[in-house]
């Protein structure tokens, strides 16, 4: 996990700590007898991706330093479901920790889940599967490594890292061919895309000097005359209203990349669960 992933998950634990156990787990304090240690065991009871180790252990690590950890299965493969966790410490932190590490694991298992069926309904195209900027707030990096893990590609990070020049940057600027041209004054190394609604749109992106066109809200039969048109001239991607029902039909347009945002903003949670045994 680089740093930055790293700060997003500290800030996202403190808070989901503090909404959830706020000033103290009175239930917990009444119930465990102080220094009581235990077992927990963490489990995936429906198939999917497993993904977010490392945010549940943070957030049992954060209210007892000295837990221990053993993974039971590795991140990133389609499993059917079995143990994931193994967490020994203090029986206090661990209980006090569960929903707060289950919701975190749960949604990024979901998300590569989601991630991992969009993948498996291209197989046999030359199409990758992009993520898009509809992320939680305060957990993108986590959804963008996420994606990553179900077999997805990360599309850019933020309004920072490349240029997608859309309907309401062109008409700022005056068109295409304008707008790509202040792009490019500005900063002529970030990556370079402009959104098209039809192929007249296409060509003057191409000629403008685009690499990337994104094809917004075609129909397959929409996108295939685009690649057709496009003949190469630059890379194309689909975008707008891809469903898993129909993400094969796009994919096989033969555009290089579809960008989904249900992967990310509509991921269902992995159904997971947390038992505990008092260590004897």
């Amino acid at each position: 996990m680089d740093q930055a992933t790293r700060r997003e998950l500290d800030q996202l634990v403190a808070v989901a700590l503090a909404e959830d156990v706020g000033d103290g787990d009175r239930t917990t304090a009444a119930t465990v007898p102080p220094g009581s240690t235990a077992v927990a065991t963490i489990t995936q009871k429906e198939p999917g991706v497993i993904f977010g180790i490392e945010a549940a252990t943070s957030v049992f690590m954060t209210l007892d330093e000295a837990v221990q950890f053993e993974p039971l299965t590795a991140e990133g493969d389609w499993r059917e479901g079995g143990p994931v966790l193994s967490v020994t410490g203090d029986a206090a932190a661990i209980i006090s920790g569960e929903r707060s590490a289950l919701n975190l694991l749960a949604h990024l298992s979901g998300v590569a889940t989601a991630t991992a069926r969009y993948v498996e309904a291209v197989e046999g195209t030359d199409a990758q599967i992009l993520d898009t900027r509809k992320t939680t707030p305060g957990m993108r990096l986590l959804e963008k490594a996420a994606v990553l893990a179900g077999g997805g590609r990360n599309h850019r990070i933020g309004l920072w890292d490349a240029y997608l020049i859309k309907e309401n940057h062109i008409e700022m600027a005056g068109g295409i061919t304008a707008a790509v041209a202040a792009a490019r004054a500005a900063d002529a190394n970030l990556p370079l895309e402009v959104e098209c609604c039809d192929l007249d749109q296409a060509d003057e992106a191409i000629a403008a000097g685009a690499g990337r066109l994104l094809l917004d809200n075609m129909t397959p039969d929409e996108l295939r005359e685009a690649v057709a048109h496009v003949a190469g001239r630059a890379e194309l991607e689909a975008s707008g209203g891809v469903t898993l029902a129909t993400v094969a039909s796009v994919a096989a347009s033969g555009v290089q990349f579809v960008s989904v945002g249900a992967i990310t903003h509509s991921a269902a949670a992995l159904d997971l669960s947390l038992t505990v045994e008092v260590e004897r």
